[in-house]
């Protein structure tokens, strides 16, 4: 039976066929990511006619122009002890740049640490944690870029995709209502199609960077 492996089966055949196996059985989340973080339903024409929906039983944002949607994606959303507020609101505030009033780090020099604004040893300044494209809708609650967990993580506001948070930005107007309700007819239709983002666990990028413009310049940056 040995000659006949040997043979038949080359040992270095063997060896390729198990590492092949080996290899599809160490695939990230990340590997089977979406394409695209987004639904289209073509061209916005007319921002003024826009209005924002979300559903946080399906961890949803929907954008209709009209009665037409015309975008969808998945978000993250506030725990049980932070909620996502939910209501009739109006956006306001849209800030590209924004970063965290509360939460953040303290910094001193190369020293930098996780904490809150309120707690800062004497000797450090204070940087929030990046908080790209916002666009608030209550007085501390916004949409922003971030990490779009598949559970409720944040302090209530809602988190979308880095890589479509700037459309979602830029589909909103300052006056722009917005209806976050627990959940919506859409969720049975569109709803069931929006992609879901597999890169939510990835480590966040290093604190000397998060501290940086980098955040909102760069796409390799994660927060």
């Amino acid at each position: 039976m040995k000659h006949k492996l040997k043979k038949y089966f080359p040992v270095h055949a063997v060896a390729a066929v198990l590492f092949a196996l080996l290899l599809t059985g160490c695939v990230s989340n990340e590997s089977s990511q979406p394409a695209s973080m987004a639904l289209r339903f073509g061209q916005v024409n007319n921002r003024a006619n826009v209005k924002v929906k979300v559903s946080l039983a399906n961890r949803a944002v929907y954008i209709y122009e009209g009665s037409e949607p015309k975008w969808a994606a998945a978000v993250a959303i506030g725990t049980p002890s932070n909620p996502t507020p939910t209501g009739n609101f109006k956006a306001f505030n849209k800030l590209p740049r924004k970063r965290s009033n509360t939460y953040g780090f303290w910094v001193n020099g190369s020293d930098i640490r996780p904490g809150k604004r309120s707690g800062m040893p004497r000797g450090y300044r204070y940087v929030g944690y990046p908080m790209p494209n916002w666009v608030e809708f209550k007085s501390g609650y916004g949409f922003h870029a971030g990490a779009v967990w598949p559970q409720p993580r944040s302090h209530g506001c809602l988190r979308i995709h880095k890589s479509v948070a700037g459309e979602f930005f830029h589909l909103v107007n300052s006056g722009t209502p917005i209806q976050i309700s627990h959940s919506l007819p859409e969720d049975a239709t569109i709803g069931k199609k929006i992609p879901r983002p597999m890169d939510y666990n990835h480590p966040d990028s290093p604190p000397s960077v998060l501290v940086t413009d980098a955040p909102f310049d760069s796409p390799n940056v994660y927060f």
